[in-house]
């Protein structure tokens, strides 16, 4: 991408950018995925998502749908091509739309990220609940893992109704040929469970033990150009049990018969106490982190433009649309559960300015202690943005040009780590009801 830089008298940079019809293509194809992905379309194989959604939507032209969320994808590779940093993030200007196969000019007016500083670089000094073992996740790990060893035992015979558990024998054949996946001399099954198709269910609903019934149901299949379609299947069942779910107790008994490797219940239990709290560790020093931010963020003196608060509500309210439509409701159905659009707006504007003035601070924090961040601190932002996947994250942002935000995140999280290392903490006694702030954006 060639972009030249001109900056303005009144501190503003103006960026002129062309992108090459490759980086066009490249971010039409990002925005194409990502719609999908909204739209809980799944990719087919040697189909392009064009031509999917064509398929499925009946959208002829994708490209034109996606254009806009395009364009602002090409935004953060025009700002790294001069190490800006902004206040927030520019929205594009351009004469001509977005199209693939051609190259895309557009101007930016950028703002850089305002510095401040504090009069008070001293330690700070705050209290946190104590940390301490989560027994109930311990319980219901050891619940889940009795659910992965259920057993089944005949029970007294009736017709059976939904919910039951059977013990049959099947055959099951389509278009004569017999499906070897659903043919079995014994096999036991849960009726209610959506485990099979409703007509299933239904063909076993009042049999009778040592009674055998032939019927059909309708089932999933394939076509010849792999398009999922309703086939008919026929199968002969024959009743054998009516059974019991049998949910073994987990003592120290089961534990030497199943699970050898420890020594007994407490041995277990104890493992895995560690691994779940080596998990939550995380989260509570990302709680403690969470305080110090906000009590330094006591120490801010000074205005932040209108212009920095109008152009970061307008970009959190496009994220949040974003959300929402996502999660499948309405923006007026939200705002309504949020006690109205005029609530959710106040709501948006308190959570800004906490993460403006935090994010500020810590960035004159940062500068003060001559810090530096490291791979970790990296690695534990994306961490931060999803747990699940942390390191796809650091790949899609530094793939779509926003390693100047990781950079931010990681020098934000690593001045945290700073304030709490040289912090005065106190340790709430056990059950206290030490505050726990929202820590946005660090």
């Amino acid at each position: 991408m060639k972009v030249v830089k001109k900056k303005q008298a009144d501190g503003h940079v103006h960026l002129d950018a062309t992108a090459s019809t490759s980086e066009v293509s490249n971010a039409l194809n990002m925005a194409s995925e990502q719609f999908c992905a909204q739209m809980n379309i799944q990719p087919v194989a040697g189909k392009s998502p064009a031509e999917v959604v064509s398929e499925r939507l009946g959208i002829k032209d994708l490209d034109s749908v996606v254009a806009p969320q395009a364009a602002e994808m090409l935004v953060p590779q025009a700002l790294n091509k001069h190490n800006l940093i902004p206040a927030f993030t520019p929205q594009p200007k351009t004469e001509m739309p977005l199209k693939r196969g051609r190259a895309f000019q557009f101007t930016l007016d950028v703002l850089p990220k305002p510095t401040y500083e504090l009069d008070d670089y001293s330690p700070i000094a705050f209290t946190i609940q104590p940390f301490e073992s989560d027994e109930a996740e311990i319980d219901r790990q050891i619940s889940q893992l009795a659910q992965q060893y259920i057993s089944f035992v005949a029970t007294d015979p009736h017709p059976v109704e939904k919910g039951d558990a059977v013990l049959i024998s099947m055959r099951t054949t389509k278009d004569g040929e017999e499906i070897p996946g659903l043919t079995t001399n014994s096999r036991s099954y849960t009726t209610g469970l959506d485990l099979m198709p409703v007509g299933f269910d239904e063909g076993l609903f009042g049999m009778e033990v040592g009674e055998t019934r032939t019927f059909t149901f309708e089932g999933p299949g394939l076509d010849e150009d792999f398009n999922e379609v309703m086939e008919s299947y026929e199968t002969t069942i024959t009743l054998l049990e009516v059974q019991k779910e049998v949910v073994p107790v987990i003592d120290d008994e089961w534990i030497a018969k199943n699970m050898p490797m420890y020594k007994d219940l407490a041995a277990m239990r104890a493992d895995f106490g560690k691994k779940i709290d080596e998990q939550r560790m995380k989260y509570y020093d990302d709680y403690k982190r969470n305080l110090a931010a906000a009590e330094l963020s006591k120490r801010f003196k000074g205005s932040i433009p209108d212009e920095i608060y109008e152009g970061s509500m307008a970009e959190e309210q496009r994220q949040l649309r974003r959300q929402v439509a996502n999660s499948g409701m309405s923006w007026e159905d939200f705002c309504e559960k949020q006690g109205g659009e005029q609530q959710v707006h106040m709501t948006l504007m308190v959570s800004m300015r906490n993460k403006l003035v935090q994010g500020y601070c810590l960035d004159a924090y940062y500068k003060h202690y001559g810090l530096s961040y490291n791979d970790e601190d990296l690695d534990d932002s994306c961490f931060q943005l999803n747990p699940r996947n942390p390191h796809g994250v650091r790949l899609q942002m530094e793939r779509n040009g926003l390693g100047f935000a990781l950079r931010e995140a990681a020098e934000r999280l690593r001045a945290c780590k700073h304030l709490v290392e040289h912090a005065d903490i106190t340790v709430a006694k056990s059950g206290g009801t030490a505050s726990q702030p929202t820590f946005v954006n660090m």
